[in-house]
């Protein structure tokens, strides 16, 4: 009997655990149901969230853009402003101190954004000892711009008169990011000694810089009080960014934004663009122009010709070589290639050269860069042969462009590229996708047989994965 007692409880037990162990599982089922159904449910991370424009990708028309200008400068600089600016896509001001003599907001209006007025800023203290308190007003054009209150907007971008942005490449880099979060994009100056003196956590504010809506609504609507604690900064981005610290957050940089803090020949600069989207330039009335024999609004409207055919691929850098000759041939794509009559290695070959001039004199830190550089021969004779961009044509082939020597009175010898009269390069459209923006590649290239000897003809192309740039025996 205590047997049958002591086997019937064993079996009581048993369906016990049984239930238990099955209830368990269920109720775990449930649970990790429940949890990947409400993870479904959220929009994907690059995305925006409202039922308005809820999955279309960033485009100009998500940008609204603020100008900072001042009556003396506007009328010479909207020239720049007028070569970038899509009247009919763009959205944004042109912010002077006060309204130009018999002008309205909308004159200009087919061709430039709108003029706005700056409010007064009398109220606010400047005790930095020369500087121009005008800092205070450009800075507050963040305040303004936000102030537009227009619909739809996923980045505020700022710049000066003279920032020449390309819209295309804008729009690029920034859809790298997601713009519900807190983002303040741009880039520090090219001189060490700048970026020792305002800060290397700070965007310059000719190079143009973004901040992504929610934290423009949040630093407009704390940017006068904070200011205030500010009045000993000298110009309008460090109390930009002096704000955006206090808020927490830091600059992301993105190297396709330029402040080109020097002067002269930019040549070098340009020809070794880093392997990034060419956002914008600044300081246009600094630089010579950058194509020989044209003045600096027709040689921008030169490179811009090519940026409409292929924006992606303005300025990138591509290295090969002619085995034949023993040629280095460096193709800033666009704008100008570069025949040397040696072999150079390629990371030889990629610092940027000194062809501008100092933005300062007389400081030790003036001729500090903060990227390499290599020496811009004083003979032109001792340069590489260099053709600048002469057309550009497009079709369903590809996209054919033809570089012109830049003539030099040099004399000629066996072997040397200055027979040259001209380089055709091919290549098809660059469409970088989110992998190639987060971690870019090198383009490889090829010389190809030619039926002339003044002529140079390359296909630029895309590496094959294990394939090494360098001069092959």
């Amino acid at each position: 009997m205590q047997v049958v007692k002591l086997l019937s409880k064993t079996q009581s037990s048993s369906h016990l655990l049984n239930f238990i162990l099955v209830s368990s599982s269920v109720c775990v089922t449930y649970l990790l149901a429940s949890m990947l159904l409400v993870h479904n449910s959220k929009p994907p991370l690059h995305f925006y969230s409202s039922s308005q424009d809820a999955y279309a990708p960033t485009t100009v028309e998500h940008i609204v853009f603020g100008i900072a200008s001042n009556q003396k400068s506007w009328p010479k600089r909207k020239d720049y402003v007028k070569l970038w600016w899509k009247p009919s896509q763009m959205r944004g001001c042109v912010f002077l101190e006060s309204m130009p003599p018999n002008t309205t907001s909308r004159d200009d209006n087919t061709t430039l954004p709108p003029i706005c007025v700056s409010g007064d800023t009398s109220r606010f203290r400047y005790t930095y000892r020369g500087g121009l308190r005008s800092a205070i007003r450009v800075a507050r054009v963040v305040l303004e711009t936000v102030a537009l209150n227009h619909s739809n907007v996923r980045w505020y971008v700022f710049g000066d008169d003279d920032t020449f942005f390309f819209p295309e490449n804008l729009v690029k880099t920034l859809s790298k990011y997601d713009h519900r979060l807190w983002y303040y994009i741009g880039a520090s100056s090219e001189i060490y000694g700048q970026n020792r003196v305002f800060g290397f956590g700070m965007a310059f504010g000719g190079a143009g810089f973004a901040i992504s809506y929610p934290l423009a609504k949040l630093l407009a609507k704390v940017f006068d009080s904070c200011i205030e604690r500010y009045p000993h900064l000298y110009g309008s981005d460090s109390r930009v960014y002096s704000c955006l610290t206090e808020l927490g957050v830091g600059l992301t940089r993105e190297p396709g934004f330029h402040q080109f803090d020097v002067r002269g020949n930019t040549f070098g600069l340009l020809a070794a663009h880093p392997l990034t989207p060419l956002v914008s330039l600044h300081h246009l009335d600094q630089m010579n122009p950058i194509f020989p024999n044209m003045t600096t609004i027709k040689a921008m409207e030169h490179l811009l010709d090519a940026a409409k055919v292929d924006s992606e691929r303005i300025l990138r850098q591509t290295v090969c070589y002619d085995r034949w000759f023993s040629w280095t041939i460096s193709i800033s794509w666009g704008y100008a290639v570069q025949v040397y009559r040696k072999h150079i290695f390629l990371p030889d070959v990629l610092p940027v050269q000194e062809s501008f001039q100092q933005w300062k004199k007389g400081n030790g830190l003036a001729g500090v860069y903060t990227f390499n550089t290599r020496e811009f021969h004083p003979d032109p004779c001792q340069r590489p042969t260099i053709f600048f961009l002469d057309s550009i044509s497009s079709s369903r082939r590809g996209i054919n462009s033809v570089y012109k020597k830049s003539y030099e009175n040099c004399t000629l010898y066996m072997g040397s590229p200055r027979k040259l009269e001209a380089i055709r390069v091919s290549t098809k459209k660059l469409d970088l996708n989110y992998n190639q923006m987060q971690a870019p590649r090198r383009d490889c290239c090829d010389v190809l047989p030619s039926r002339s000897s003044e002529v140079l003809d390359i296909a630029i192309r895309e590496c094959r994965e294990d394939e090494l740039i360098y001069m092959h025996a």
